[in-house]
């Protein structure tokens, strides 16, 4: 049985949470959750998660944005993979969906899509694909938030680009 902390340990938690949020910026939830685990009274936990919001070490919204930037400049998702991502850390829709408009101007997902093809599937011509080999191609895409008919669009003007530049 976890013996509830007293009222004088909320520093404690504060060094805590100082240490979490030194590692990577965390979304409101997620610092809430880690906090929890420490046993502390959810009036301790709320006086320190607004204390790290007083001092500016807490921000959801800058958070989102950075979160969206990362998954879009590194290929790791676009649109609905990233909004996924951004609720599931606790980020409210509105905030998600400002942030990945944000990031969507700053990365646009043509741009991703082709760095990603030219990356991970260098020189593939999907004409000259097997079956296999094009789905797998296809899935990796969509398991990205690519939707099908933008990836097709993509892989069309693809060719298209590479073709010229031959």
């Amino acid at each position: 049985m976890r013996v509830e902390k007293s009222k004088s340990s909320a520093s404690d938690l504060f060094a805590r949470a100082l240490r979490i949020l030194a590692r990577r910026d965390h979304s409101e939830v997620e610092l809430r959750q880690k906090l929890e685990r420490y046993g502390f009274s959810a009036a301790v936990v709320d006086e320190v998660i607004e204390r790290c919001y007083s001092y500016n070490y807490l921000d959801d919204e800058r958070y989102a944005q950075a979160k969206s930037r990362e998954m879009l400049r590194n290929g790791h998702g676009v649109g609905p993979k990233i909004l996924l991502e951004l609720r599931r850390r606790g980020i409210k829709e509105s905030l998600a969906q400002t942030a990945l408009q944000d990031a969507s101007n700053e990365f646009p997902a043509e741009e991703v899509f082709r760095q990603q093809l030219e990356r991970r599937f260098t020189n593939f011509d999907y004409a000259a694909a097997s079956d296999k080999e094009r789905q797998r191609l296809v899935s990796y895409f969509q398991r990205r938030g690519f939707d099908l008919g933008t990836i097709f669009s993509l892989l069309k003007s693809s060719e298209i680009k590479l073709a010229d530049d031959d």
